[in-house]
């Protein structure tokens, strides 16, 4: 959702972009801070499931708000870079929807990854979110911290991505007048 509404920031916003001067990326930049205020509202009902369920939770619970950080750092920067992209490319809001749900698809977020082949699951590791719903998942599922690998996982794939965010949609914003 983050990254849809970020995409499309920039472009709906044209006409307030042409009357007066604005921080271009704050367009990318609201849109992800709003989807983040839902998801954390979102946590509400999952934790009143967990103590319904008996689950409750634990100790190793303090560690959510790293991954929901990475997870937002991430989003971010693919917010910043769909968002350049869809400025020069329009097409970009329908190839997107297919490759969305190809992602969806091939990260286990509804199924372990242990249920797929092994010899294919090494391919779906490469997949930044599958680190982060891991993280999540090893937490709230098991009840047991997470490998450091993937605390490293989480927040070098964030960083990347946010650096190379910032980087198109710093290099493209100047340009974004004359695609209006």
């Amino acid at each position: 959702e983050a990254s849809n509404l970020a995409m499309s920031s920039v472009v709906a916003n044209f006409s307030l972009l042409n009357k007066i001067y604005i921080p271009k990326y704050i367009f990318p930049l609201s849109k992800c801070l709003f989807v983040g205020i839902n998801f954390l509202l979102t946590l509400i009902p999952l934790y009143v499931v967990l103590f319904a369920t008996g689950t409750g939770i634990n100790i190793y619970h303090i560690f959510l708000p790293y991954a929901f950080l990475c997870l937002f750092m991430f989003t971010l920067g693919m917010g910043f870079i769909l968002s350049a992209v869809s400025v020069f490319l329009r097409d970009m809001f329908y190839i997107y929807g297919i490759v969305i749900m190809m992602w969806t698809y091939l990260t286990p977020i509804m199924y372990d990854i242990s249920t797929i082949s092994p010899t294919l699951q090494p391919f779906l590791k490469l997949n930044p979110l599958y680190h982060y719903i891991n993280f999540a998942r090893e937490i709230i599922l098991y009840g047991r911290i997470p490998q450091p690998f993937t605390w490293l996982t989480c927040i070098i794939s964030a960083v990347i991505v946010l650096i190379i965010g910032v980087v198109v949609f710093k290099k493209t914003q100047d340009k974004f007048i004359y695609y209006v």
